[in-house]
């Protein structure tokens, strides 16, 4: 008996017991972005391969700017819109998805806990039943770890792998390296990616002379940059952004992860409007 166990059903077992740590072991390790600018991201290639598909031109356009030339405002702008507790967490907001899946469970978890391993059953079926509704409210840092190295797909394999990618962009990049190299490779716009290039597209400017009103208006694209940009159908953008300032005028004002279709006036947006006072 224990020889047929060592020879026929130690191996298979073996074999799927290693298949996580072959799974961690082939996501990327980002360590080297530290030092070295990304010369292209995933889903600028995925936007390539869409547009070919299609057979239209597609061509990248990107301007890097420092973070240290970026206009405070426009920092601020992206985390009170996009992760206003991006400087607390390590990569994943866990109090942001526990709010999401209605989690029931104390702060910490621990599997040698009833009462916690019952509150996470109840996570799944919560999730599983509001699945097309939930919307994941991924992290800055989970978004730069999407766009460097995955692709638009909602599964949940590959928000595992983000999980981890973006653990390992903590770790090993930092937060202000994570700011540089999101602001310079999120999609704000068809073809645009990076404030620096969406600052001379929509406003033709330079980055570093963005005025408030300006950077609220980036920042308020991001989440919709084909659908509604300063440029095309910028209502739901607009809406957003006074939002945005709102925020950074001191207000309370929540600013939703993903907003729906609104009934606003599909207005153009003059990019000379003055900036509000500090």
């Amino acid at each position: 008996m224990k020889r047929f166990l060592r020879r026929w059903v130690a191996p298979p077992l073996l074999f799927l017991a290693s298949l996580p740590v072959v799974a961690l072991a082939g996501l990327p390790c980002p360590w080297l972005l530290r030092w070295v600018d990304p010369s292209a991201t995933a889903f600028m290639l995925f936007r390539e391969r869409e547009a070919e598909r299609a057979g239209e031109e597609f061509t990248v356009v990107q301007d890097w700017v420092p973070l240290e030339e970026i206009p405070e405002d426009l920092v601020r702008a992206v985390l009170v819109s996009e992760d206003d507790r991006f400087r607390e967490h390590r990569g994943v907001d866990w109090k942001a998805l526990a709010e999401e899946v209605a989690w029931s469970g104390g702060e910490t978890f621990s599997w040698r806990s009833a009462e916690d391993r019952a509150a996470l059953r109840e996570a799944g079926r919560y999730y599983w039943a509001h699945r097309s509704e939930i919307k994941g409210r991924s992290t800055l840092t989970q978004q730069l770890a999407k766009n460097l190295y995955f692709t638009p797909d909602r599964s949940l394999a590959r928000k595992a792998a983000e999980f981890v990618v973006a653990a390992r962009l903590e770790r090993f990049v930092g937060k202000d390296r994570i700011l540089e190299i999101y602001l310079n490779t999120a999609e704000l716009g068809p073809g645009i990616f990076g404030v620096g290039a969406a600052a001379r597209a929509y406003f033709d400017v330079p980055a570093q002379r963005l005025t408030r009103f300006q950077a609220a208006s980036l920042a308020a694209t991001l989440p919709h940059p084909l659908a509604s940009n300063p440029k095309t159908r910028p209502g739901r953008m607009a809406w957003r952004r006074d939002l945005i300032l709102g925020r950074l005028a001191g207000r309370s004002v929540e600013i939703p992860a993903e907003p729906e279709e609104l009934p606003v006036p599909q207005i153009d947006v003059p990019s000379s409007v003055p900036a509000p006072l500090r």
